[in-house]
Order: structure tokens, then C-alpha cells, then sequence
């Protein structure tokens, strides 16, 4: 084994005590990091990788970034989730006896960022932590920057997968079991984070952390899995973590429950192409002006409530401001210029707030009572109660404006911080070390008429300290032996006299003592706030509903929103409803409003057919949109809208491969229709969009169909289902709460127009060839599947059948007719390139034809034609088809009598 210098084997050392981590190791002014840990950090953060002696065979690899710059470098290596130890060097170099003693003093993860340039404004930075137990799971998940922590215990997988996605955590802890468990049931496909194994839980931190009536709230489970995440929070933190002084337990079901695909399909946070902000409801509804006030904005959103009083009150807040503009236009101006309240007042309880953040908690507190009038004048309830004895921190906002300069600096151990009057001590210091400057001024002057030398200037640096430099031009002019010589530089030269250095160490010592003092001084006002820290953090949890409140209602008047009508009972009625995403994107005005109606009596499912590129997805996510914004205390777009408390929704739109897990997309829709039809309540809301897609067109229809019964039969909830097998629209004759709907087409001159509009029956095509014709496909292609169209509804009309099959038991309704299917899969021969109008030969599987004398069967085969023909024509409704529907009509007949 090598022998490494002294040094290195500090290094090796510490190095073993983070090996899942950078160790930036601190040398002077730099941080190193050696071994693998350079050539690795070398790659990932594009810097030169050197080597260096260090007592072995071959130079050590080695590289480093300055101390002044390494946030920027640790930023770049959380972002692609590593993690970074950061090892300080514990006293001067000049102090040390022997070996300069260094210690790891914090571990950066992914989850545990407290830097503010780290951080995204608008979104919290959680860290999870999960114990698996037979009793259930125990979660919890928090966000160290703001000192928020919730825990939960949760009955199963897919309820834990539902709360990941709500948090998205940037890191998961737990033991090696849990976290192997973790990666297996799905939970890195949502959004990949950092899993680290941890298995210390610590009773003793956690009730010296939170106490013993925050620990009441805890059951057995959720108190294990608070530990386990208290212990790892100390590990890494290596410091007193005062800003947490709360946990909030919850229940998933005091919350609208929804899986992580139906989240994404909604677009809800993020939209689903690029997952970015804009184009999602969060985008459209953020109007907030403060940090925690879009952090707030986005939980109500990711967790709209199911308690109906709790949504009126929030409901009443914002109707309120909805209708005065003065108020809320006030209101948001007065919280323009308030920082992020709650991530200051935790990097102040933590220790790491420099002046200028105290500059800012400051500003911050000095808007507050103008925010508080305007809520107690804006007319609402909610908004008095909310603000009713709220302390505003007056004193604390005093003890910084007496203590603090208005430009401070941003490090705290350069002075410069602290006003001229506060500390009679600092003020005594700062005389001295103005007499000082004001001497040396006076000496230049001076040395200057003594001299004859008006270039003569007296300088500082750290090295040699004060000095008179004299250009090399004068220096024949300067009588011998009046200074002392010091520095030669180019062009010129550097002398001191014993009289300035006598001077100067007055002078310093007046600096250095100037700069403890402050730096004592600014620690003493720091740790006296972090006291405070409950009533700071109440303070920004009240600035973060309000500003909450008035971004709802800005948009919601902007927007044309209305109130929506809370109901207690079942049925849901929406008048003139938008899209709010969609119709804000499109910006003209077009966009095609619909009404909705799904009520115990009139049926609460509806069966929507019709075209692709019509509107029937954007118009089953606007009905899901609009309870959520009703529910999150919003208003909502549309006319007049009654919506009942939703408990969960479910969707099941667009359709994608899950390559990873090895499933294809029918499969994946399968799994999720499993989830609806287990986890669905009476009042729950499902939609499902191109429902029996991926498999075959009989069996993906019996599927369709089967399902439509069940969620009819045995759930009762409200159903939305768009579907291209129209042949599922005559279950409206059996299933009473099934209607028809459709989204109307005009046709004219041989164009088509989607006109987006909800109307009552079953669409007749989907005019899929159209789409195709308009999305570019070449126009021999779209002739040939016209040809091929007409012949697979020839051919499939000569099988149809509408067979009775007894409904499953437990259902009170009469037996209901299965929808007519193709026997089998037709099979079309390519049609000669030379000739595409041959006619094409059909092969359906489960017929067998009988054989009987040519003669006859020529015969019989005339008569079917004439009598198909015939029958077709009597069978016509004139006052309903459309032009399509009689060309292609004409076209069958014509092919019929031809034999074809």
C-alpha cells in the first residue's frame, strides 16, 4: 500500500466518512477534490485536470475550483444529482500546530439545498423519506428551505405513487429494501430522483427537534419515518435546524385523489410534451408576486380539497376581490416588493442569512400593514378572519432598520454592515479607523510638497502593507536615505518610513478589530431573530394565502371566470364551459363553448363519438379542469356552473408504450382501467378517451363495452367516455343513464368543418381519411382508402348482428344488445399498381361457405343484390344524411348491382 503525505491521508480520511459524495476539500483558497472524485468532477464540470505529488509512486489526479466560485460548481453537480460534502478547514494556517484541522461542516443533496441560488423560486425542493411496514407505509416529505414537513401514513403502492407525484421529491431516503422496493413499483418513472439508503432513525433528535406535543400527532409508523428523516437531515446538516418547529399530518382523503398519469394528462403543473410551466394550469392561474405565494398556488392545485365549507371560505376570499379592483389591484402592488418570507426566515433560523437578506426580511415586514388594511377593507370574511391578529413583526422589522446599513455587503466578515450609532464600541473602532485614513491622506499631501513629487502616492496591500510608491521617473529627484527601500516593481519603486509603520498597525488593528465586532454584532442580531422564527413563519404563511387570493382573482376577472355553485349532492351542471388553458393559448376569441350536464336523472355518462381534431379530448379535460379549479377555491370558465365535491378523478387520455416497464399501450390502458373500476366512488369523475383502442376492432368493442356496463351497474359515478366505435350508441337504449352526444360536423362542397360543438346523438363516421387528406398523406393514398373504406362496409354489412347476451348478475336492467362487429379481421389484397381501381377481395375469418351448384349460387347471389339494394333504399333517412353520407351511399348501391 502507498504512503501518502500527511496531508493526503487527512484527505483519505474524510474521504471515507462521504463516499457517495464529491469532497470539495478546502486548500487555501481553493476547494480540491483528488482521485476519482477529480477525474470524475473534471468530466462533469468541463475544468482541467491536473495531478499532484502525494507521497505515491505517480502524481495523485487532482482538480479544483476557487472558494469564492464553488457555489456554481456545486449547483451544476446537484442538478445532475450528485451529491457534495463540503470540508472546511477549522482554524488558520497561522494557528495550527501541525496539521490544519478540517471538517466535513454540511453534505449538499438534492433534497437538502438551503442556498437561495440553488433553488427555484415558485417550487419547493422536497426530500422524501418511506418506511414499508405490514401495518402500511409510512411517508414523509420535506422541504428544508421553508421548514415545511407533512407525513402521512398510507394504506398502499398506488397511494404513495399518488403522494410522489403531488411532492415530486428531489431525493427519496430510506433502507436498502425499501429503496430497491421503490425503484421496482414505479416510483423513479415519475420523475427520477435521488434515492440514498438510510437507516438510522434517531428518537432522541427527533424529540429535541420538534418536542413532545408536535410528537402526539404521530402514530407508531409516521414517527418512525419523522425519525429516519431528522437523523439523515442532522447527518448532512451538521447544524441546529430551528426553523422546524411543525408537523402536519394529513390524510390523502382530505384531498382529491389523483394518480400520476391522470396529473399529467390534465397538464396540471407541467404539459405533457416539453414539461414545462407554460401551457399548464399553473401557468395560466399564477399571478402571484411573491416565492411562497406561488409555491402555495402550486400545492392547491396539486391538491384541490374535497372539504366543501373550507371551499367557500376560499371561495368568498376571492369573490371579494373579483369584485373590486381597487383593493385587489392595491393589494398586489403592496406585495410586489416582499421577499420569499419563509426561505429567509430559515436561512436566518439556520444560520446562513447574510445583511442583505436581513435588508430584505426587513423591506419585507414593512409592507405587511398595508396588506393587512386591505384585507380587513376588502369586504371578505375570510380575508378579516385570516388577518385577525396577525403580528406583523413591527419590533423585529425595527431591530434590523436600527442595525443594518441600507448597501450592505454580501459577505459578513468584510464589515460595512452595521450603522454608525448602534454599538458605541463599533462607532469607537470606526473613529479611529477614519483618524487613521484621514492621517494617511494627510501624509500623502504631505510627502508630496516635501518631495516635489506631485505622482507620490501612499498605497496598501496585504502583503507589505501601507507604502509610498514613486515612479521610476522621479526616483533621481529623491534624496538618498529618505525612505526605507521595500518594493521594486517596472516602474517604480515602494518605500516606508518608520513613522507609517507605526501607523499602519494601529490602523489595522483598528480593521481587524472593526470587522469582529461587526461580525459578533451581526451574529448577536441574527441568532435574536431566529427566535422569532414562529411568529415569521406564521407571518409568510398568511402573505402567501393573501397573495393567493389575489392571484385567483385577477385571472378569474380577467378571464370572464364565475363563481362556481358548491353542491352537496351529485349532479354536475356546467353552462357555456372553456377550456382555460386552450382558450387563453388561442388568444382570438374562438374558442367553441359547451355545456355539460351529467345529473342522477338525465344520466350521469356520456358517450361522446365523433371525428378526430374535433374536440372531444379537449372538451372530457375542460369538465376535469373546471371541478379542480372549483375545488382548489377558483373561479371557473364558463357561464353558471354547479359542481359537486368531487372525491377523485380519473382519466385515461393519449396513449404511449410503457417501454420501460415492457407494456404496451393497450396493455397500459388495461391497468389503468383496473384502477378505475377498484378504486372509483360514486362520486368520483372518470374519463376515458378512444376507449377499446390497441388490440383488435371485436374484441377492443367488447372490452369498450363491458366496461361502459360495469362503471353503468356498479360504480354509478360520472362518466365522460369518447370512443370511434359507434357502434356502442345504441347502448343508450338500455343502459338509462348512458347519452349520446357527439361533436357536430358541417360538410359542404366536399370540405369539412369541425364546429367543436357538444350536441346530442352519435357521430355516423369519424372521418379518419379527412384527417389524414388534410394532414398531407398524397393523394393516391387517400383515394385507395376511400376505395377500401366503401368495400370493408360492404363486406361488414353483409355479417352484422345484433346478438342478446344476459347482463352480469347483480344488474337490474333488461339484457342488453352487443354491439354488431366484423366476424373476424378483413383482409384486403393490394390493389395492382397499374390498376387501382380493381376490385378488392375481402376474406372474413368464422365464415364458412357452403358449396352448393354454381348455377344456384350465382342465383341467389343476383337476388341479394337486388334485394340489398332495394332494402338499402328503403331504409334511407333523406332528412338526416348529409352529402358524404349519400355519395358514399350511391357508391355502395352502384357497386352492389355491379357484383362487386
Amino acid at each position: 500500500m502507498a504512503k501518502y503525505t500527511p496531508m493526503m491521508e487527512q484527505y483519505l480520511a474524510v474521504k471515507a466518512q462521504v463516499p457517495d459524495a464529491f469532497l470539495f476539500f478546502r486548500l487555501g483558497d481553493f476547494y480540491e477534490m483528488f482521485f476519482e472524485d477529480a477525474i470524475q468532477a473534471s468530466r462533469e464540470l468541463e475544468i482541467t485536470l491536473t495531478g499532484r505529488e502525494g507521497g505515491a509512486e505517480e502524481r495523485i489526479p487532482m482538480c479544483g475550483v476557487p472558494y469564492h466560485s464553488a457555489d456554481n460548481y456545486i449547483a451544476r453537480l446537484i442538478e445532475k444529482g450528485y451529491k457534495v460534502a463540503i470540508c472546511e478547514q477549522m482554524e488558520s494556517p497561522a494557528e495550527a500546530k501541525g496539521m490544519v484541522r478540517r471538517e466535513i461542516v454540511r453534505i449538499v443533496t438534492p433534497g437538502t439545498l438551503m442556498d437561495g441560488k440553488l433553488l427555484s423560486d415558485a417550487v419547493n425542493n422536497y426530500i422524501a423519506s418511506v418506511v414499508k411496514e405490514a401495518a402500511g407505509i409510512g411517508f414523509a416529505v420535506c422541504d428544508i428551505s421553508t421548514g415545511e414537513l407533512y407525513t402521512a401514513a398510507l394504506p398502499g403502492t398506488e397511494a404513495l405513487l399518488d403522494e410522489l407525484s403531488v411532492y415530486g421529491p428531489k431525493e427519496i431516503i430510506g433502507t436498502a429494501e425499501t429503496v430497491e422496493w421503490l425503484k421496482e413499483n414505479g416510483a423513479s418513472a415519475l420523475r427520477p430522483p435521488v434515492y440514498t439508503v438510510w437507516d438510522k432513525d434517531d428518537p432522541q433528535a427527533l424529540a429535541a427537534q420538534y418536542g413532545q406535543e408536535e410528537l402526539r400527532k404521530l402514530t407508531p409508523l409516521t414517527r418512525r419515518t419523522v425519525s429516519l428523516l431528522i437523523a439523515y437531515l442532522g447527518e448532512t446538516q451538521k447544524r441546529s435546524l430551528g426553523h422546524m418547529t411543525r408537523i402536519e399530518t394529513y390524510r390523502p382523503s382530505q384531498y382529491m385523489v389523483m394518480d400520476p398519469f391522470t396529473r399529467r394528462n390534465l397538464e396540471l403543473t407541467e404539459t405533457v410534451r416539453d414539461r414545462s410551466k407554460r401551457g399548464s394550469l399553473l401557468w395560466l392561474l399564477d399571478e402571484t408576486v411573491t416565492s411562497m405565494g406561488g409555491r402555495l398556488l402550486r400545492r392547491w392545485i396539486e391538491k384541490p380539497l374535497v372539504n366543501r365549507e373550507r371551499v367557500e371560505e376560499r371561495l368568498e376570499a376571492v369573490d371579494a376581490l373579483y369584485g373590486n379592483l381597487i383593493v385587489r389591484e392595491d393589494l398586489r402592488q403592496s406585495l410586489k416588493d416582499v421577499y420569499d418570507l419563509e426561505r429567509l426566515t430559515a436561512r436566518v433560523s439556520y444560520g446562513s442569512a447574510n445583511a442583505r437578506d436581513m435588508l430584505a426580511l426587513k423591506i419585507s415586514l414593512s409592507r405587511v400593514p398595508e396588506a393587512v388594511r386591505l384585507c380587513r377593507e376588502s369586504g371578505s370574511r375570510s380575508l378579516a378572519a385570516l388577518v385577525a391578529g396577525l403580528d406583523e413583526c413591527a419590533d423585529v422589522q425595527e431591530w434590523i432598520a436600527s442595525a443594518i446599513v441600507d448597501e450592505p455587503p454580501v459577505s459578513v466578515r468584510d464589515g460595512g454592515m452595521i450603522r454608525l450609532g448602534y454599538n458605541e464600541r463599533l462607532d469607537q473602532l470606526k473613529e479611529a479607523n477614519q483618524n487613521g485614513k484621514q492621517w494617511l491622506a494627510e501624509l500623502e499631501q504631505k510627502e508630496r510638497e516635501r518631495t516635489g513629487i506631485r505622482s507620490l502616492k501612499v498605497g496598501f496591500n496585504k502583503v507589505f502593507g501601507y507604502y509610498i510608491e514613486i515612479t521610476r521617473s522621479h526616483l533621481a529627484s529623491l534624496p538618498e536615505g529618505l525612505y526605507e527601500r521595500k518594493q521594486t516593481l517596472a516602474n517604480a519603486e515602494r518605500f516606508i518610513t518608520p513613522e507609517l509603520k507605526e501607523k499602519e498597525a494601529l490602523i489595522l488593528e483598528a480593521e481587524e478589530k472593526m470587522v469582529d465586532v461587526e461580525y459578533a454584532l451581526f451574529n448577536e442580531l441574527r441568532e435574536r431573530i431566529a427566535l422569532q422564527v414562529n411568529r415569521l413563519q406564521r407571518l409568510a404563511e398568511v402573505v402567501a394565502a393573501v397573495d393567493v387570493y389575489q392571484s385567483l382573482a385577477s385571472v378569474s376577472a380577467r378571464r370572464r371566470f364565475r363563481k362556481p355553485e358548491l353542491s352537496a349532492g351529485y349532479d354536475l351542471s356546467i353552462t357555456g364551459g372553456r377550456h382555460p388553458v386552450v382558450e387563453a393559448v388561442m388568444q382570438d376569441g374562438s374558442f367553441v363553448a359547451n355545456d355539460t350536464a351529467m345529473t342522477a336523472e338525465a344520466g350521469p355518462m356520456l358517450l361522446i363519438t365523433g371525428p378526430n381534431m374535433a374536440g372531444k379530448s379537449t372538451y372530457m379535460r375542460q369538465v376535469a379542469i373546471i371541478c379542480i379549479m372549483a375545488q382548489i377555491g377558483c373561479f371557473v370558465p364558463a357561464e353558471k356552473a354547479v359542481i359537486p365535491m368531487t372525491d377523485r378523478i380519473f382519466t385515461r387520455i393519449g396513449a404511449a408504450d410503457d417501454l420501460i416497464g415492457g407494456q404496451s399501450t393497450f396493455m397500459v390502458e388495461m391497468m389503468d382501467i383496473q384502477v378505475m373500476t377498484e378504486k372509483a366512488t360514486r362520486q368520483s369523475l372518470v374519463i376515458i378517451d378512444e376507449l377499446g383502442r390497441g388490440t383488435s376492432t371485436g374484441e377492443g368493442m367488447a372490452i369498450a363495452q363491458a366496461v361502459i356496463e360495469f362503471m353503468h351497474d356498479r360504480v354509478g359515478c360520472k362518466t365522460l367516455v369518447s370512443t370511434h366505435f359507434h357502434e356502442l350508441a345504441h347502448l343508450e337504449e338500455s343502459l338509462a343513464g348512458l347519452k349520446n352526444y357527439c361533436m357536430a360536423v358541417k360538410e359542404s362542397d366536399g370540405q369539412v368543418t369541425f364546429l367543436r360543438k357538444l350536441i346530442p346523438g352519435a357521430a355516423s363516421t369519424s372521418y379518419g381519411i379527412y384527417c389524414a387528406r388534410i394532414a398531407g398523406l398524397p393523394g393516391n393514398i387517400i383515394d385507395r382508402a376511400y376505395q377500401l373504406l366503401a368495400a370493408f362496409e360492404e363486406r361488414a354489412g353483409a355479417v352484422e348482428a345484433a346478438v342478446s347476451l344476459e347482463r352480469p348478475s347483480g344488474s337490474d336492467l333488461e339484457p342488453v344488445q352487443v354491439a354488431p362487429v366484423f366476424a373476424g379481421t378483413a383482409l384486403v389484397e393490394a390493389a395492382p399498381a397499374e390498376e387501382t381501381t380493381a376490385a378488392v377481395q375481402l376474406s372474413l375469418f368464422g365464415l364458412e361457405e357452403d358449396k352448393p351448384a354454381a348455377a344456384d349460387k350465382a342465383k341467389r347471389k343476383q337476388d341479394a343484390r337486388s334485394e340489398g339494394v332495394l332494402a338499402s333504399i328503403r331504409e334511407m333517412d333523406l332528412m338526416t344524411m348529409t352529402p358524404m353520407m349519400a355519395m358514399n351511399l350511391l357508391y355502395d348501391l352502384k357497386r352492389k348491382l355491379d357484383g362487386k
